[in-house]
């Protein structure tokens, strides 16, 4: 099964957008909320390499990016199928 993990923060749209996204297409995830969680926050910046916005978005360990990174993945078919359609 992929595992999706998506650190976002509560005023952000393009993290309730990337949320939605993922939905729709079938991916289960989960979200961590770094809005007022410091550690949290360092241990997503040490796993984007260094990127400070939100959202971070990562398939099986690997990170991709953010809202815009995502859309792009789909439209080129770069993403790994989600749970329900894996075997």
């Amino acid at each position: 099964m992929t595992e999706v993990v998506i650190y976002t923060k509560d005023w952000c749209g393009y993290c309730r957008a990337a949320k939605q996204l993922l939905a729709q297409l079938g991916y289960r995830f989960t979200e961590v909320d770094v809005t007022n969680d410091v550690p949290r926050y360092a241990e997503m910046r040490a796993r984007a390499e260094g990127r400070s916005t939100v959202p971070q978005i990562f398939f099986d360990g690997r990170g991709i990016g953010g809202y815009t990174d995502l859309c792009q993945a789909v439209k080129e078919k770069r993403l790994p199928p989600p749970a329900a359609a894996e075997t």
